[in-house]
Order: structure tokens, then sequence, then C-alpha cells
């Protein structure tokens, strides 16, 4: 079904295969196998690093990247919480298919092995693959990510807050300690304070140096940052360097990883042919307060407001993508996996995920389209709407969410109330903030947004 091109506001029509993009691409992109770096950050606030915003820091980096890549800004999440948010990147699919929601415990098995992740994609097709950071997609012997399409695996499995030194529940999180593994193995069997301030360096340095040992053969590099998810870590050589606080000398290290990635990348010459997406789980716990990034969206992780679900991205190819340049164009993470699949010529899991190529929107060509009638989120195991394909409009169904009375400081977190949205429809072009209910003023869009969530919600939450 589609939006009506009538409407007031149309949405285009979109009857396009998840292929769609492999009939308008040279053939010389399928032969490039262009490496792959994804750096995932933790928590990070879509305006903390320039330049989607100015910030009070410097994030030289960064913008550097802006402006050797492009600039998406309207790039989202399906949910707004770790490990719902990391099986969707890496699978291409939706909490709700995977069955993967909200953030899960220590020992728990986390994503079932039946789902593909990119590594494994890639691994099949040859690529020598790695995974540095926080993995978060299972932590039993067949879900950890050396068994899941990493040949080399470094970093711990949950989040850096789940140990005993947790500020609201330390009792629970205690019952286990935070380890740090390498490739399948517990090298640090009870992580301290004084290890996770080295922790940006420690993956930083592994990933330079997989870049260096594999410039020879298309490589995929994963590095999902634990930071900046408290407890906020920095090591000495950023501590107190941001004149901000210790959440700007987070970034600010942060930044530095980013840099010294693309260096290994110039030196090695292999710039050119290589993706990379830089971007974020969710956006901020804005929580812990001066421990928090920021965003100018509604609400925060955790919700699915814009605030929650609407990440920073850059992505570089210089060999395909215009350098200095600025996205529009909407979409979700999980059509990364699809994406990648055309580019690399890697094939497709067999079995029906939810992304599709979306090569097109990326690279920017003349009247590209979404090939989406409309895109889910969820926050837990609650179905809390659709967003349209192309990113204009926004229906919320009935939920209720988690809304900030009082701000932490210094680690320590908030106060929280629950709040309830009823059927809402938003302009996301003329209001991104979500201010405005418009379910009157655009009945047929509402109608069809509604049949669109009835239908998700008969396939995935019955």
């Amino acid at each position: 079904m589609q939006l009506k091109r009538s409407l007031t506001r149309t949405i285009p029509l979109l009857a396009l295969a998840p292929g769609f993009a492999s009939c308008t691409q040279a053939d010389t992109e399928k032969e490039e196998r262009p490496n792959i770096v994804i750096i995932f950050l933790d928590d990070a606030g879509w305006a903390d690093f320039q330049p989607f915003a100015e910030t009070r820091y410097p994030t030289p980096n960064t913008r550097q990247l802006a402006e050797e890549g492009k600039v998406f800004q309207n790039f989202y999440v399906p949910q707004a919480i770790c490990s719902a948010s990391r099986a969707a990147l890496l699978t291409g699919c939706y909490p709700e298919r995977v069955g993967l929601f909200g953030a899960h415990a220590p020992r728990q098995r986390g994503l079932d092995p039946d789902f593909m992740t990119i590594g494994g994609m890639l691994q099949a097709a040859g690529y020598r693959t790695a995974s540095f950071g926080k993995w978060h997609l299972g932590d039993q012997p067949d879900t950890r990510p050396h068994v899941r399409g990493f040949d080399e695996t470094a970093g711990i499995m949950y989040s850096n807050d789940m140990w005993a030194d947790h500020p609201e529940n330390p009792d629970f999180w205690g019952q286990w300690p935070l380890q740090y593994w390498e490739n399948g193995e517990i090298t640090i069997d009870s992580v301290t304070a004084d290890h996770q301030v080295y922790f940006t360096t420690w993956l930083t340095e592994k990933s330079v140096d997989f870049i260096n040992r594999s410039s020879d053969s298309p490589f995929f590099l994963y590095l999902p940052h634990p930071q900046p998810h408290v407890p906020l870590f920095v090591s000495d050589k950023f501590a107190g360097k941001s004149g901000t606080g210790l959440y700007g000398d987070v970034i600010m290290e942060l930044d530095w990883s980013v840099g010294e990635i693309m260096k290994a990348l110039k030196d090695n010459g292999i710039a050119e042919k290589t993706m990379v997406i830089f971007t974020s789980d969710n956006g901020p716990w804005i929580s812990y307060g001066n421990h928090a990034g920021q965003t100018p969206y509604r609400a925060e992780k955790g919700t699915s407001f814009d605030g929650g679900i609407r990440s920073p991205l850059i992505i570089s190819y210089p060999q395909q993508i215009e350098p200095g340049t600025i996205s529009h164009h909407a979409f979700f993470s999980i059509d990364l996996l699809p994406t990648i699949s055309y580019l690399t010529g890697a094939p497709l899991p067999e079995y029906e995920i939810d992304g599709k190529n979306v090569w097109d929107l990326i690279k920017g060509l003349e009247g590209a389209e979404n090939p989406h009638d409309y895109y889910s989120f969820t926050t837990g195991s609650n179905f809390d709407g659709v967003i349209s394909g192309d990113g204009k409009w926004k229906l919320h169904l009935p939920h209720d969410y988690r809304y900030l009375v009082r701000g932490g400081f210094d680690g320590q977190a908030g106060t929280y109330i629950q709040k309830k949205i009823d059927t809402a429809l938003f302009d996301m072009v003329h209001d991104p903030y979500e201010k405005i209910n418009v379910l009157t003023g655009y009945p047929e869009i509402a109608k069809q947004l509604i049949e669109y969530a009835e239908e998700h919600k008969e396939k995935f939450f019955r």
C-alpha cells in the first residue's frame, strides 16, 4: 500500500525491490570490494560533534570526516536502547524480528545465532573481520563476537556500567564481574576504573593495527566504543583538555580515535576505497546531566521520540560519495546491511530481513527515493509507531514514555516520571521537535500510516 500522490504532502510511490540500486550503478562498484569501517558510539548525542553543532570543545577529526564525506541529517535507529539498536545495525532486522529488545544483562544469550551479522556476511565473502569494543549482543559461548562472524575480537560483552559500581543498583549488577575479552578468551577477569580509562586507547590501537595488517585485502572493522555511555572514563592525554568537563574530554578522545582510524587508512593508501560509517546506537542519556550528550530533539535514549532514535551519521567513501555534502534523506540503520551487501557483492541472508538497499540515497543520485513504505520504531517490546519511508511523517501510537523531571550530576542519575502520548501525527519537515499533533489536519496521511501500523502489528506483535 502507498500514500496517495494527491495528498498535500506527497510521499513517493515506493514499490522497488531491495536490490533496486543494482541497475543504476556501474559494475566497478562491486568489483572494487570496498573496505567497510563502522565506528559506533554508545549514547552519543546528535549535537555532540561538529559538524552537527558548534560544540564548546573542538572535534576536528569528525569535522574532517564530514568534509571528506557526507553528513546525513535524518538517520534513525529503530529502538533507542543498546542491544536492540546493535542487533538492528548488524542484522538488518527490526528488534521485533530477531526478538532482541532493550539491553540484555550479563550472561544472557542475546542474539540468536540463526541471524547473520554483517561480520558473518562479509566473512563468508572473503573479508577479514574484526570487532573491537562493546558487543552487547550475547554473553554465551555461541553468541559472543568471536563466533558471530569476526576473525579478531576484543572488548566487553555488555555495557560498562553493568558492574559493582553501578550508581543505582550495585547489588544486582555486582553479581557478575565486568570482563574484558580478546579472541574468545578472558584477559581481564574483573575490569576496574583503572582499566576503563584506557578502553578508547586500547580499542583504537587494535583497530589501527588491524588496518595495517589487512590493507592488502578487503576487510570489515566494527569499532563499537563503550563511551560516552556512563560511567565516563578518559585517558590522561585528554583529561581536562576540553575545558568543559569530563563529557567534553571523552568526546575529544573519541574524536582523536576517528582521526587515528582515518590516518591509518590514508597511510596505507586505502582511504579512497574504504567506506567509513560514523554514528551512535541512540541518543543521549540525559538523566545523567553533565555526564550526558546533547540533542535538539524531543526526549532522549529509551524513548521513541527523535531525541532517542535520531542519530548522527557521517559516511565517507571518496571513490563514490561526493565530499563535503549533506543529505536530508531519511533511512534507518537496518538498511546498512543490505546496502553493504550490494556494494561488496556479499550474498544476503537467505531469510527475510527488514532493511533495504539505499545506496542511491546515500550516493545522492538524482531522483533517488527510499524503497520503504514505512519504518517501525519500538521501546523495549512495545510497538510505538511508524515513520513514513521518506521521513516526512511520524505516527505515534498511544504509549507510555519516561519524562525527566530532574537531571543528575557527576555520574548520578536524575528522576523520571511516566507520561503518556495518545495517537499523534507529526509533520517532521516543519516540526522535527514533535511539538504539534496534526492528526486531524491530515486525515488521509494519518489513515494510511495507521493502516501500516496495524499491518506491522499483525505481523510482529500478535
